[in-house]
This record gives C-alpha cells, sequence and structure tokens, in this order.
C-alpha cells in the first residue's frame, strides 16, 4: 500500500500533526514522521524529499510554522504531491504560515490547509483521497466516512427538532 511521509519543521509540530497521523491510522495508510528544517537543516530535508518517491511514499503532508518555507522546498524537490499545514508558532496565529504557504510561485504547486489541527485532519483526508484514486477499498472506506458523517447530522437535527418540539 501507499504511504504518507508526514515532515515537520520542528518537533512542538507533533502535537498538529497527530491529527493527520490519527486519521491515516483510521484509514489503515501506513505513514512515517520526520523533523527537518528547511533553513536549519536544508541539505537533510532536500535529500528526503528526493528519496520520498523511491521509498514509497504516494503524498507528503509538511506542517511547518513563522516563514513556513518547508512545503514549498520540499515540493521543490519531488514531484510527489505535497500538502502544507501551517502552524502557529508566533504572535501571528499561524497567518504568518499560511501566507508563506499559498504564495507558491507558478511552477511548483502546493496545496495548502487549514491553520491547526483542522487542517492537519484535512491533509490527511486529501492524502487518502489522492490514493484512494488507485486503491478501491481506501475508496470505499472514504465514501463510508461521508455517509457515516451525513447520518450524524441527520441523527443531530433529528435530536434538535425533538428537543425543540419538547420545549412547546
Amino acid at each position: 500500500m501507499s504511504k504518507v511521509g508526514i515532515i515537520m519543521g520542528s518537533k512542538s509540530d507533533l502535537g498538529i500533526a497527530e491529527a493527520a497521523i490519527k486519521v491515516l491510522k483510521d484509514f489503515s495508510v501506513p505513514c512515517e514522521v520526520i523533523v527537518s528544517s528547511a533553513h536549519r537543516t536544508p541539505e537533510r530535508t532536500g535529500e528526503w524529499a528526493r528519496g520520498a518517491e523511491n521509498n514509497g511514499f504516494s503524498v507528503i503532508i509538511a506542517l511547518a510554522g513563522a516563514a513556513a518555507h518547508l512545503a514549498g522546498v520540499v515540493a521543490s524537490e519531488t514531484n510527489l504531491p505535497v500538502v502544507a499545514v501551517p502552524v502557529s508558532a508566533t504572535t501571528l496565529g499561524g497567518l504568518d504560515a499560511l501566507l508563506s504557504m499559498v504564495q507558491m510561485p507558478g511552477g511548483i504547486p502546493v496545496a495548502t490547509m487549514a491553520i491547526g489541527s483542522a487542517g492537519a485532519k484535512n491533509a490527511a483526508l486529501f492524502a487518502c483521497q489522492i490514493i484512494a484514486r488507485s486503491d478501491a477499498e481506501l475508496n470505499a472506506k472514504l465514501k463510508s466516512y461521508r455517509e457515516n458523517m451525513k447520518q450524524e447530522v441527520y441523527k443531530a437535527n433529528e435530536e434538535v427538532q425533538a428537543m425543540l418540539n419538547g420545549a412547546q
């Protein structure tokens, strides 16, 4: 099975990355996590990104805060899809990271998710969707996941309606 690489610019990003790791585990998609910085360990980051495809990765999720060049650096070194997750690491609350990630120059695409844990969760789901294009079992799991979400909304509506009707 395809696997997802998760690269974080700092150990402090792990709390956010755990949202992605959980989703990937829930969908039985293997992942590997590495801490490597675009600025402090650029040689290691480039080497890891260049070898990612040969090491069995299908998608890379990159988490970083502040200047947040990690996703762009990784994307410049591989043809694999790179999904960026901005992390709140400064007084700007992650907005600096978000802007850094979405303002990639034409020719080096990076998909960018929301700041923080919601973004990490969506990055993992997006990675699963990419892999599911060639994995029927994973595609079925994603369809079931969406159906379950839909049923939860219907159930919540029924509960609210019952509470409102009981209050009259």
